[in-house]
């Protein structure tokens, strides 16, 4: 005869109400809490760095404050040496998104001339920089003399600091004493006045921002290129695949996971790149070659300051970027690459 024992029925939990337990935030803490512990000055940092400035700008394009009603109220001292304070009845308010209907829709500013023009500037310098430094990193990995000296020589560019690198492409523009009039003129062409014009203006900052950012492109793509299997080439020789069918069967789907990385990154940075078109076109003509940072950055810091426009620049700015990687995303995902 078998004898069954029931197990004893689980505690009632009253109605309404569920089992005590400990939250998974608490568990990762108890078992991880000196990883936790090493990770906290890094999020301060962060938070103090990056989150505060971005909400503060956020709230700030929401507002309508200027250098000129920044302040409640204005205080000077009188004839007599008594300090006076006057209520500033145009002080600084909240006005919603005043700001995004009136840039988005011309009133002020002009952000869909910038918009266009900077999206030249990127799609242009992306597209060589990618092309360039790709066809620089082919060359490089094959053996040859002097390849590490031309590794450095190439390299130089990116280690030179941007601003530098804008007032030496400035004087090279420029239109008496510029090394581009000096050919044109050995030529018997006449010398070009780089920057009265908006497309050759724009011209000199996209040679300039090239010779800037193809080493990048080189070095990452030079280094994809050595993670791929020489066994791979060697089997297509011996099949008798040309090299342009190597290149473009092996090469090419080899580097996918780093060219995707790459142009990712080097259209945020171009997007963003502010020294160049600051420094060596300066917006010339007539603010013409403009780009969106730069934009934003006059708005801030020239005539009466801002704030408000600024930061609703910078607010769209960044929300085109994040569109942009959103898609981007979604593209590699369905290229099968893990991102």
């Amino acid at each position: 005869m078998t004898t069954v024992t029931a197990e004893p029925a689980p505690p009632s939990v009253p109605s309404g109400r569920r089992p005590a337990r400990t939250s998974r935030l608490r568990r990762s803490w108890d078992k991880h809490w000196y990883a936790w512990a090493m990770v906290l000055p890094v999020v301060i940092v962060l938070a103090v760095l990056i989150f505060y400035p971005l909400f503060r700008g956020i709230w700030i394009s929401l507002t309508n404050l200027t250098e000129a009603n920044q302040a409640a109220e204005t205080c000077f001292k009188s004839i007599t040496g008594a300090e006076v304070c006057e209520t500033n009845d145009n002080a600084w308010r909240f006005v919603g998104l005043d700001n995004y209907i009136n840039v988005l829709s011309g009133n002020v500013g002009q952000f869909w001339q910038w918009t266009g023009i900077t999206l030249i500037w990127t799609v242009a310098c992306v597209v060589f920089h990618y092309g360039l430094g790709l066809g620089l990193a082919v060359m490089l990995n094959r053996p040859m003399w002097g390849r590490g000296l031309y590794r450095v020589l190439l390299v130089l560019p990116w280690a030179v600091p941007a601003f530098v690198s804008a007032f030496a492409w400035k004087f090279i523009f420029n239109e008496r004493f510029g090394l581009a009039n000096s050919l044109l003129t050995s030529f018997g062409i006449d010398p070009v006045d780089w920057f009265a014009n908006q497309w050759t203006s724009l011209f000199t900052a996209i040679i300039t921002n090239i010779w800037l950012g193809v080493p990048f492109m080189m070095v990452a793509l030079l280094g994809g290129m050595q993670t791929i299997p020489g066994e791979l080439y060697e089997a297509a020789e011996i099949d008798g695949a040309s090299a342009w069918q190597r290149f473009r069967n092996i090469t090419l789907p080899g580097l996918r996971p780093v060219s995707m990385t790459v142009i990712l990154l080097g259209t945020i940075w171009t997007f963003n790149m502010f020294p160049i078109i600051f420094l060596v076109t300066e917006g010339q003509p007539a603010g013409e070659t403009e780009i969106l940072v730069t934009g934003a950055f006059k708005a801030a810091f020239e005539g009466i300051r801002n704030y408000s426009l600024a930061s609703t620049y910078g607010v769209l700015i960044l929300s085109i970027l994040l569109v942009f990687s959103v898609f981007y995303r979604r593209l590699l995902r369905k290229q099968g690459e893990v991102w």
